[in-house]
């Protein structure tokens, strides 16, 4: 059973799972800093996997998409410690050091953070916070982030032009982006918004664009890549139904068999001579 719980004040997350537990998508809208305490983590975004261990520890920007799958690993549980960076913290902590960093092109992708003895100690000082019978001190929880911050900003270099970027999603080519991320389980209005358009934008660009429907389009999409990956790959439904956006196995077989005329378990019979 997986188990979530949460400091609002120091605005960190700890979790648990007691078994193979995957996630909806990750769409945050603050920048978060993961370390796992045991288990494993697999982060999967439209161009790169990865897969993250004990005492790994990694940055993820906002507003990225990520599919990430969370097991136990070498008997036990999927644990890790979320410190999240919200914007109002980043914002004061450059203007208050008067900081300006000359930003450059920012990375799309998830940031894999090097180890560490400054991150070792910082994570250390987190897990006592979550048997505290009170909620942590608001000046002793901004202290710990912009410590976080210090330290990020001490073992990379190139962290600036992240943590320093406050822009939103400006208005970007939807065909690309849409081609890049289809995968990605999330409301139309989330698409919406990545790619710098109202809903009703969107929808618009999107029909214009497609020629379909934003569900239709994506469902076919997802169908798609699913096909190829059981007939070129040789994978399994139950290894790919969560990978390619849909949230059970029992609702993408469905959705398989009725834009195929057979289930996926038909396919892999036929493939196999059986």
């Amino acid at each position: 059973m997986a188990i979530r719980e949460t400091n609002i004040n120091a605005e960190i997350v700890f979790t648990c799972s007691g078994a193979t537990l995957k996630n909806t998508e990750l769409i945050a809208e603050e920048h978060s800093v993961v370390r796992i305490i045991s288990g494993e983590l697999k982060v999967i975004q439209y161009n790169k996997t990865y897969v993250f261990g004990k005492g790994e520890t990694l940055l993820f920007p906002r507003n990225q998409l990520s599919t990430l799958i969370k097991t136990d690993k070498d008997g036990l549980p999927y644990r890790a410690i979320v410190v999240k960076l919200s914007q109002d913290v980043l914002r004061n902590y450059y203007e208050q050091k008067n900081l300006n960093p000359n930003l450059v092109a920012k990375t799309d992708n998830i940031i894999p953070l090097a180890r560490s003895p400054l991150l070792n100690s910082f994570f250390a000082s987190m897990l006592p916070y979550f048997d505290l019978n009170y909620q942590l001190p608001e000046d002793i929880s901004q202290l710990k982030i912009q410590e976080a911050i210090a330290i990020l900003r001490s073992i990379d270099k190139q962290i600036d032009n992240t943590l320093s970027d406050f822009s939103e999603p400006h208005k970007i080519n939807l065909v690309e982006f849409m081609e890049r991320n289809f995968m990605f389980n999330m409301p139309i209005e989330k698409f919406g918004y990545l790619t710098g358009r109202s809903l009703t934008t969107f929808k618009r660009d999107f029909k214009k664009a497609f020629n379909n429907t934003p569900q239709k389009w994506l469902t076919e999409k997802r169908l798609e890549r699913a096909y190829y990956q059981l007939t070129k790959e040789h994978k399994k439904p139950i290894d790919i139904y969560y990978e390619v956006g849909f949230e059970n196995l029992s609702h993408f077989s469905f959705a398989f068999k009725k834009q195929f005329g057979y289930a996926p378990k038909e396919l892999i019979a036929q493939r196999e001579g059986r």
